[in-house]
C-alpha cells in the first residue's frame, strides 16, 4: 500500500478522505495547521469507525508558510491536496481567500515535485466551473471555467479558480511530469464528523434549528462527502484520472426551500419544526439594504448552475448517492453528535 499525504486533515473533506485511505490500508500522513488539533481529529476518526489509526500521522503545516512542507510530502507517492479556506461570510479584502488558496497550492505542489510524488489530487470545486456567466440554460461541465471578472463572482469563487488555474500551469510548465488530477465538488453534505462544521453542514444545521428568517431564491448543487473522498481516492491511482478535473455532482441543483422540505421529510420530528417560507426576489433586495450577507445572495437569486456528472460516471464509473441521501446525512450526524436536538 501506498504513503499518502493529506492536507488539511482536520477539516469535513480531509476527515473523509482519510478514513476511506486508512480503510484501504494505505499509509497516511496528514497536514494541520496546529500539532494541538491531532488528538481531536483522532477522536472524531475513531467515533466514524476508522480503522488502522496507527497508520495515520501528523506534520504541522500551514498554507502561508514554507516550514513542515518537505518533512510532510517526504517519502510519500501521493498528495491529496484538500486543504483550502472557505469562510461562511466574504472577507472585506478578497487577498485574505486568494492569496492562502493560491499560494498554499503552490507550495504543495512544489513540494510534491521535489519529493518526487507520482500524482497530486486536488480538491477545487464547481465554484471554480460555474460562475460569473449570469443566466445560462446550458449544463456546466469539466470545460468551463468561471469567470472572475464575471456578475456576482465573490472572493472564494475567485481563490477556488485562481488556486486551480495556478495547479495547471504549474504542472504544465514545472511539474517535471508529477500528475495533477482534480475535483470539482458543488456543495458538500452528508455526515459531519465532529463539531467543526463546514459552510454547507452549517446551512443545514440553520435549518434544523429553525433560524433562517426564510428561503430567497438560492440554488445549490449537492454531492455527499463520501462521494467527494471515494472520487479523489480513485482518481489517485486510475490511470484515466491522470491530468483530468472532474465535477462532483448528484444530480439537479436545489433551491433552500427544497432542502428544507427534504429535511422535513427525511428527519421527521427531529426535523426542522416549521415549514420554510420562501421570500420573494423583492424582499431580499429591500434586506440587502441593511443585511451584507443578503446583499451577497442578490446577484444570484435565479441562478440555478447545473452540473453534470456524467464525465465521473464514465470516467472514474462513479455512481453517486442521491441529494436526498446527502442532506438527510447531515442532519443525521448533526443529531448524532448533539450538535442539535
Amino acid at each position: 500500500m501506498s504513503s499518502i499525504l493529506v492536507t488539511g486533515g482536520s477539516g469535513f473533506v480531509g476527515g473523509h478522505v482519510i478514513l476511506q485511505l486508512l480503510a484501504a490500508s494505505h499509509t497516511v500522513r496528514t497536514t494541520v495547521r496546529n500539532l494541538s488539533k491531532e488528538t481531536a481529529v483522532r477522536e472524531a476518526l475513531a467515533s466514524a469507525g476508522a480503522t488502522n489509526l496507527d497508520k495515520l500521522t501528523f506534520v504541522a503545516a500551514d498554507l502561508e508558510k514554507d516550514d513542515g512542507w518537505a518533512e510532510a510530502v517526504a517519502g510519500c507517492e501521493f498528495v491529496q491536496h484538500v486543504a483550502s479556506p472557505f469562510p461562511i461570510a466574504q472577507p472585506k479584502d478578497e487577498n485574505e481567500l486568494i492569496r492562502p488558496a493560491v499560494d498554499g497550492t503552490l507550495r504543495v505542489l512544489k513540494a510534491a515535485r521535489d519529493a518526487g510524488v507520482k500524482r497530486v489530487v486536488q480538491t477545487s470545486s464547481f465554484a471554480a466551473v460555474g460562475y460569473g456567466h449570469g443566466h445560462r440554460d446550458t449544463v456546466y461541465d469539466e470545460t468551463d471555467w468561471t469567470d472572475v471578472n464575471g456578475p456576482a463572482v465573490q472572493p472564494y469563487m475567485k481563490s477556488k479558480t485562481l488556486a486551480e488555474r495556478a495547479a495547471w500551469d504549474f504542472i504544465e510548465r514545472e511539474g517535471n511530469g508529477m500528475e495533477l488530477a482534480v475535483v470539482n465538488p458543488v456543495g458538500i453534505f452528508g455526515p459531519a464528523l465532529n463539531n467543526d462544521l463546514s459552510t454547507s453542514i452549517e446551512l443545514v444545521k440553520q435549518m434544523i434549528e429553525g433560524k433562517l428568517p426564510g428561503a430567497p431564491r438560492l440554488y445549490l448543487g449537492a454531492v455527499d462527502v463520501r462521494d467527494v473522498a471515494g472520487m479523489q481516492v480513485k482518481a489517485m491511482t486510475d490511470p484515466a484520472a491522470k491530468n483530468q478535473r472532474f465535477l462532483a455532482v448528484a444530480a439537479g441543483a436545489l433551491s433552500m426551500f427544497e432542502m428544507s422540505e427534504i429535511l422535513r421529510a427525511g428527519l421527521g420530528d427531529k426535523g426542522p419544526k416549521k415549514r420554510m417560507r420562501e421570500l420573494p426576489d423583492w424582499l431580499v433586495r429591500i434586506v440587502a439594504i441593511f443585511n451584507p450577507l443578503a446583499r451577497e445572495a442578490v446577484p444570484r437569486l435565479g441562478i440555478k448552475g447545473e452540473a453534470s456528472n456524467k464525465k465521473a460516471r464514465e470516467v472514474l464509473g462513479w455512481q453517486f448517492r442521491s441529494n436526498e441521501e446527502a442532506i438527510v446525512a447531515s442532519g443525521e450526524s448533526l443529531i448524532r453528535l448533539g450538535i442539535v436536538g
